[in-house]
């Protein structure tokens, strides 16, 4: 009898053990945050060569649906006076065998209360495909619009233009790991007198080495372009945009 009793309270006690676990939510919630010394689009600065305080969240769903939102500070210059980047973006990711692909579409938004006309506020809208294999990653992004606002008000026209990016991470061990990057850059109709560029593609590449320190991500990155001038600064004196330099940062996730 006293067996029975005890293995009887026994199961209860589990019982109302596991009733009062919460059930696991199916969305997870990130952010993130971080300081670098320059911000870099694709090899050229947004900031003039100047510090840059970025941030953002993102929104998951167990069966792979995502979406989120990133921001970071620009040169007005640049963007019709907006001195704000702010990053819309959402897709879906899913695994087959040992390589995971990413589907989905980001829109790049400068807002500015700037009177610009029938021009309107810059922005970029693009779709993309990526592909992540072991220590390997490649991506495709295809966009909609004119590139970043070239060609707006204009003859040109420099939508479809797209970029192709490769990279690779590697851990090794003890915090330390190292990464390095490189893209293609397309624009159709740069060169056209119109749009004012001397080319119409621009290649960019970065080595780097991260450490996590409980954490904290600290950061150090090489990067470089195939075409220094190929953007510029925009500040009033500008000066090529895509100069190679040694890029800190300080970030971390939560």
């Amino acid at each position: 009898m006293h067996k029975v009793l005890l293995s009887f309270l026994a199961l209860s006690a589990l019982s109302l053990s596991a009733q009062a676990e919460p059930p696991k939510s199916e969305w997870t919630i990130t952010g993130n945050a971080g300081l670098f010394s320059d911000y870099r689009y694709r090899g050229f600065t947004q900031t003039a060569y100047k510090p840059s305080f970025q941030g953002g969240f993102d929104v998951a769903h167990r069966s792979g649906a995502y979406f989120g939102s990133w921001n970071a500070n620009v040169e007005q210059a640049l963007y019709r006076g907006a001195s704000l980047e702010m990053d819309l973006y959402g897709g879906y990711k899913f695994a087959t065998g040992p390589a995971t692909f990413d589907l989905g579409a980001i829109t790049c938004r400068y807002p500015t209360r700037a009177n610009t006309g029938r021009i309107g506020e810059v922005h970029h809208d693009e779709i993309y495909a990526g592909l992540s294999y072991g220590i390997v990653t490649a991506k495709f992004s295809y966009a909609l619009s004119n590139y970043f606002g070239l060609g707006d008000g204009t003859a040109g026209d420099t939508k479809g233009n797209w970029y192709l990016e490769l990279g690779a991470a590697y851990d090794l061990g003890k915090g330390w790991s190292v990464n390095a990057h490189y893209g293609h850059q397309s624009i159709p109709n740069a060169a056209a007198p119109m749009i004012g560029l001397k080319d119409k593609a621009v290649d960019d590449y970065k080595v780097g080495v991260t450490k996590d320190l409980s954490g904290w991500i600290l950061n150090a990155s090489y990067l470089g372009t195939s075409r220094k001038d190929f953007f510029t600064t925009g500040v009033s004196a500008p000066e090529a945009a895509g100069k190679s330099r040694v890029i800190l940062g300080l970030s971390r996730s939560f």
